[in-house]
């Protein structure tokens, strides 16, 4: 949809200043990409007629951010990248805006985790990481980012629950990057790595690396089109960091009405089916509607797999 289009659709209302997209991560981290993917996509396409900049606000896994839209939630030309930490910070008792104080307006995509070992490990196979889980739970040395109670942990909870062991017994090494855990992997201290694929990308392809299984519900394209899913394997795994966008409370049905269309547009162009398969991540985008329905949907997930990794009651 061309710029003049979606100027004729929606003549209440059009940006008159910059925008300006928060990322609640600093440069290069899981909100600062979609961020700049997003402003590159809108200014290659025409879709935004305004300059449109990316500031980072990190802190609170994107509270900081979010409570920046809570300061200005009338003003349309302000908006963030969204994450499952805005449902899990008020679970975990973390102060930080409930998404239900904000305006959520799309979700953009999710990326899923990848299980990589060392090139020269004797696990080869989903059945050799399941085995593990299940005999020697506690000698299983494993590396991830960013936190206890992320979708990287509670992947490997689910794996573990599903070989009858001890999810508490799990022996983490847990960093506040993927590199640093995939470093950590790559020393030999952890033998298995729970990454988000696209960070484990560099050392896949040069081949330090090798990828087990992913936590997609199905294959993952391009490096990952060979490696199976845990699905395959029968375990009921599927796991995934999704990235969305939101808006302060106080945008009028006009505002909204321009973003959701804006954002649609975006979704459905080639530029950002590119940004797509360039960073491994899987089209599962929503409306602002179908937004605020998977986000209650996700409050009720994320407290029933806190509970699993043993965080919330």
């Amino acid at each position: 949809m061309s710029e003049q289009v979606l100027a004729e659709q929606n003549s209440i209302w059009q940006p008159t200043g910059p925008i300006e997209i928060l990322a609640g991560t600093p440069p290069g981290g899981g909100q600062d990409r979609p961020a700049r993917a997003l402003a590159r996509v809108l200014e290659s396409t025409g879709l935004i007629h305004v300059p449109i900049s990316v500031n980072n606000i990190p802190g609170i896994g994107g509270g900081n951010a979010w409570k920046h839209l809570i300061d200005n939630p009338a003003n349309p030309q302000i908006i963030a990248i969204n994450s499952p930490t805005i449902v899990t910070n008020p679970l975990l008792g973390v102060t930080s805006p409930l998404y239900s104080e904000l305006c959520p307006l799309a979700n953009l995509y999710t990326e899923y985790i990848a299980f990589v070992v060392r090139a020269d490990s004797n696990i080869r196979t989903p059945k050799n990481i399941l085995d593990r889980l299940q005999k020697n739970l506690g000698q299983f040395k494993i590396a991830l980012a960013t936190a206890r109670g992320n979708v990287n942990h509670i992947a490997l909870a689910k794996l573990t629950q599903h070989m009858g062991g001890p999810v508490d017994q799990l022996n983490l090494n847990i960093f506040d990057s993927a590199r640093y855990a995939i470093a950590n992997v790559l020393e030999g201290v952890a033998e298995l790595g729970a990454i988000t694929a696209v960070s484990a990308a560099p050392e896949i392809l040069s081949g330090e690396l090798r990828v087990i299984a992913v936590s997609a519900p199905e294959r993952l394209p391009g490096l990952f089109e060979q490696v199976p899913t845990w699905l395959e394997s029968g375990v009921a795994c599927i796991a995934g960091t999704w990235r969305g966008v939101i808006g302060g409370n106080g945008l009028t049905s006009a505002q909204i009405e321009f973003w959701n269309q804006v954002l649609v547009s975006a979704s459905q162009t080639q530029e950002w089916a590119e940004e797509l398969q360039m960073h491994y991540w899987a089209n599962t985008y929503l409306d602002n509607t179908q937004t605020v329905d998977f986000l209650r949907h996700e409050s009720v997930e994320m407290k029933s797999d806190l509970s699993l990794v043993g965080l919330i009651n």
